[in-house]
C-alpha cells in the first residue's frame, strides 16, 4: 500500500477527516453551528439498482419532509429524527441516513414492492411484510390470520409456479384460522386444498385439468382436492 500514491492520498484524506471530526465534536455547540458547517444539500436516492426513480414516493413528499425535519448544521443535525420521519411515509420500507463531508446528507430509501392485497385495506410486500398504503395496481388478494403473511406469501409463490403449465393466475389465496388453504384462479375455479399435502393436491389438479375440462366441456367452478 505504501508504494501506491493513490492509496496513500486516500488514506491520508480519510485520516484527516477523522481527526477533524474528532476535534470538532470536542468543541462547544456554538462553534458546531457556525455558518461554515451549514448543510447545503440533501441527496435522496433509491437503493434499487433497477429503478433509480421512486414509483410511489413523490418528490413533493421528500421536499416537504426535508424542509420540516432537516435542522441544524452538518454536525448537529439529528439523523435518527430524519430517518424516523422518512419511515412514516407509507411506501418506505427502509431508510439509511448519513453525513457526507463537508456539507451534505445522503438519504437512501427502499420502497415497498407490493405483492398482494392483505385483507380489506393493507398490502403485503415481496418479503411477506404487511404495510398500509394505497395503490391502483391490480394485485391478488391474500386472506389469513394477522401473523401468517410470510407463510401465505411463500405458499403463493409455490402455488403460482405449480399453475404455470396451465397459464392460470391466482386471484385470491385464503388461509383459514384452522390452517386450511383455498385458492381462487382467474378462470373462475375455486380450489379447496385443505391442510395437508397441499402442493401435491394442487399438482394433481394441474395434471388432470385438461382431462376434466374436456369431460365437462365448460369451466369447473369448484374443485375439492381434500
Amino acid at each position: 500500500m505504501w508504494d501506491n500514491h493513490w492509496m496513500l492520498n486516500k488514506f491520508a484524506s480519510g485520516l484527516f477527516t477523522i481527526v477533524v471530526l474528532a476535534a470538532v465534536f470536542t468543541i462547544s455547540p456554538s462553534v458546531l453551528n457556525l455558518p461554515v458547517f451549514a448543510l447545503k444539500k440533501v441527496n435522496v436516492t433509491s437503493v434499487s439498482r433497477v429503478d433509480e426513480e421512486f414509483k410511489y414516493i413523490t418528490r413533493e413528499q421528500i421536499n416537504d419532509l426535508i424542509r420540516s425535519e432537516v435542522t441544524g448544521s452538518f454536525f448537529t443535525v439529528d439523523l435518527d429524527a430524519i430517518s424516523n420521519a422518512f419511515k412514516k411515509l407509507s411506501w418506505v420500507r427502509t431508510v439509511s441516513v448519513r453525513r457526507h463531508w463537508p456539507s451534505s446528507l445522503e438519504v437512501k430509501l427502499e420502497e415497498h414492492v407490493a405483492l398482494a392485497r392483505w385483507g380489506n385495506s393493507a398490502l403485503v410486500n415481496i418479503y411477506g411484510e404487511v404495510f398500509n398504503a394505497m395503490t391502483d395496481k391490480r394485485l391478488p388478494e391474500f386472506s389469513g390470520p394477522e401473523e401468517s403473511s410470510h407463510e401465505v406469501s411463500q405458499r403463493y409463490a409455490v402455488f403460482r409456479k405449480l399453475l404455470q403449465p396451465l397459464h392460470q393466475n391466482i386471484t385470491h389465496v385464503y388461509f383459514s384460522p384452522r390452517h386450511a388453504w383455498r385458492v381462487h384462479i382467474d378462470s373462475g375455479t375455486v380450489l379447496e386444498l385443505g391442510r395437508e399435502q397441499v402442493e401435491t393436491r394442487l399438482g394433481l389438479y394441474v395434471s388432470v385439468h385438461n382431462h376434466i375440462a374436456s369431460q365437462f366441456k365448460k369451466q369447473v367452478a369448484y374443485v375439492d382436492l381434500r
